[in-house]
């Protein structure tokens, strides 16, 4: 059974920085690993994912200011957030798995960008 953790959400400002980390426990060498987010009354959509051989895809509403970043000597994946906006605001998940869908999704941390 694989468990998420993930850290570092919070409430900031726009155009301001966040950090969020990921560690699952009990599987290593996934192929995919990924962040989602659901803002309130939407989906939860894909926001960013780096594969196993380091391809990375991000969502265009992020592109140039997210970047996923994988640590494969001990299994991590973070998502550096840079000029956030008001719009970015929503409770995001870490993804792990082999495949495009599925996978093992973590509890969620909440990102509040506001002024």
């Amino acid at each position: 059974q694989v468990q998420i953790v993930e850290s570092g959400g919070g409430s900031v400002q726009p155009g301001e920085s966040l950090r969020l980390s990921c560690e699952p426990s009990g599987g290593t060498n996934f192929y995919f690993m990924s962040w989602y987010r659901q803002a309130p009354g939407k989906s939860r959509e894909l926001v960013a994912r780096i594969g196993r051989h380091g391809g990375v895809w991000y969502t265009d509403a992020v592109q140039g200011r997210f970047t996923i970043e994988r640590n494969f000597a001990n299994n991590t994946v973070a998502l550096q957030m840079n000029n956030l906006k008001v719009e970015d605001t929503a409770v995001y998940y870490c993804n792990v798995g082999d495949f495009y869908d599925g996978g093992w999704f973590g509890q969620g941390t909440q990102v509040t960008v506001s002024s």
